[in-house]
């Protein structure tokens, strides 16, 4: 047990101060790797015993209510970053197709309705996730172990979500688009402020060009490098 406390300890400060892209991959490694250390720990007799006899209690239900919750927006998390990779790549195969030059307008508005309805959703999950249940009840150790490892997954998962939008916490700034780099035009058009420049990054580092998640966050970051203060 001492082993996952431990765990749980880094984690938390880690995870309180990650904002780049490269800091929420390791705590997403860490986080695999504390869960393990639960997984270990719950096939322990003691640990069996205990949690049989919570059956029916309330921080039990509450557990397994936050747990389908974590379901849920796990699932949701990999579907965004499966669109995310989508329209980069459709939008990757135009300017191609264009010899890098000038992708067509038609191709750069899907790209950028594209992620504004993504924003949008990934948004309402953010707001959701602050009616999250906050829970008094008494917890015995392990209860007490398992309910911030939730609170944990949550955030973690918050600050993918974060980062794949653009957004930063407490601000509505979004990272400023690459796209007038292609389009020719002096002046970015709104609707193109309010998509993330990701996606152009892996266009202009061929090292980010992989199918892989982790790839694509520190694209991300990559792109707020290249453009500080907006």
């Amino acid at each position: 047990m001492e082993s996952v406390e431990d765990h749980l300890c880094g984690l938390k400060s880690a995870e309180a101060a990650s904002t780049s892209a490269s800091s929420i991959c390791t705590n997403m490694a860490n986080l695999r790797d504390l869960h393990e250390g639960i997984n270990n720990l719950i096939q322990m007799p003691s640990v069996q015993q205990a949690l049989s006899q919570g059956q029916g209690e309330t921080w039990v239900n509450e557990l397994l209510e936050e747990s389908l919750r974590l379901v849920d927006l796990c699932g949701f998390s990999r579907d965004v970053v499966c669109s995310t990779k989508e329209s980069i790549q459709d939008l990757e195969s135009s300017i191609r197709r264009n010899r890098g030059e000038n992708a067509t307008r038609d191709d750069i508005n899907a790209y950028v309705a594209s992620r504004k309805k993504l924003n949008k959703m990934i948004s309402k999950s953010i707001k959701n996730l602050k009616s999250s249940n906050q829970s008094f009840t008494p917890l015995p150790a392990i209860g007490t172990m398992l309910k911030e490892t939730e609170a944990l997954d949550f955030s973690v998962l918050k600050s993918v979500l974060m980062l794949l939008s653009g957004e930063k916490e407490g601000s509505k700034q979004r990272s400023w688009s690459l796209l007038s780099k292609f389009s020719r035009t002096k002046r970015v058009h709104s609707e193109v402020e309010q998509e993330t420049a990701a996606g152009l990054v892996l266009i202009e580092h061929p090292q980010f060009q992989k199918r892989d998640g982790q790839y694509y966050f520190e694209a991300v970051e990559i792109s707020r490098n290249e453009h500080p203060g907006t």
